[in-house]
């Protein structure tokens, strides 16, 4: 399977470091230093899950040179989503699949605005991943599993060959008939879990150890699962525990993306997730004050660290 990995970071290096290891044709778009070190000496990836290896694969920042392909993993940072599907236009041919594994409950309906909904599926990554250094990807919690199914629901052929070609690369994925739903149950983990993490600047162990700061946790995630349901998600009435349940299976060291990239000074997906829950509960009525407190708080460093005060 000839594969092209739109944003060889945390999530994109691992799942697709499993499938070049496995075989697969995978090729890296990246940039700047991690492309050059993934040229230079291949693509490291540090694994809990798969033990530490070694991929030697193709690398380049632009994808126009590639050619059609029969999978996309579509793995960019949700604000960079409208940028990169425009630069995979050359990439998508009448066979291609392109599997969104981003944060977020619309990026796959903005690609398909864009390439049409056909080759669109949609996913979730249960993973914490993150670059430690360029061209090393260091796995560092979660269960390293992909969900995913057809927009539309039911389960596909396409589908079903996809998961076979996970399972040969030794990934944990599922085909799930709502994948709208599993978008939202992910939603609800994300906005609590990421969102207090970088809120304390905890690991997620300290956050589940303290009573009210656990209440908190809980509470974000209520908050999300009361607007997935004024929305018309089909999620149920015990989402919101079943997403603290998970969370307390993690490594206690774990910590959500939002924490990883305001510790970096990086630019947050703040809008995609916290954010988002605000302006939905809003237009829906549903009230999201632990949100908006995480949004509020969080704000600031949106752009990336803010200047201090001289």
């Amino acid at each position: 399977m000839r594969v092209a990995v739109m944003g060889a970071g945390g999530t994109g290096g691992f799942f697709g470091g499993l499938l070049a290891r496995a075989g697969e044709d995978v090729t890296f778009i990246a940039r700047g230093p991690h492309l050059d070190a993934i040229r230079a000496r291949g693509l490291r990836v540090k694994s809990r899950l798969a033990g530490d290896f070694t991929v030697t694969a193709r690398a380049t920042d632009d994808p126009r040179t590639l050619g059609p392909v029969d999978l996309i993993l579509f793995c960019v940072k949700s604000y960079s989503t409208a940028e990169a599907v425009e630069q995979i236009r050359s990439l998508v041919g009448p066979q291609t699949v392109i599997l969104s594994v981003q944060n977020g409950i619309d990026n796959e309906d903005r690609i398909a605005e864009v390439v049409g909904p056909k080759p669109v599926l949609g996913g979730v990554a249960h993973v914490s991943s993150v670059i430690e250094s360029p061209g090393v990807i260091a796995q560092v919690a979660g269960p390293g599993r992909i969900i995913f199914g057809e927009l539309a629901g039911g389960v596909s052929a396409r589908a079903e060959r996809l998961l076979e070609t996970f399972h040969r690369a030794g990934i944990a994925s599922e085909v799930h008939p709502n994948v709208r739903v599993a978008l939202w149950e992910k939603f609800i983990f994300i906005c609590g879990v990421s969102g207090m993490t970088a809120l304390t600047r905890l690991p997620i162990g300290p956050i589940l150890a303290t009573a009210e700061t656990c209440d908190m946790l809980l509470g974000t995630m209520t908050e999300v699962q009361a607007v997935a349901r004024a929305e018309g998600v089909g999620v149920g009435p015990g989402a919101a525990g079943q997403a603290l349940a998970f969370a307390r299976g993690f490594e206690p060291s774990a910590r959500g993306s939002l924490y990883y990239d305001l510790a970096a000074g990086r630019r947050l997906e703040l809008e995609t997730l916290n954010g988002t829950v605000v302006r939905l509960g809003r237009n829906r009525a549903v009230a999201t004050p632990m949100n908006r407190a995480i949004y509020a708080a969080l704000k600031p460093y949106v752009d990336g660290a803010p200047p201090t005060a001289a």
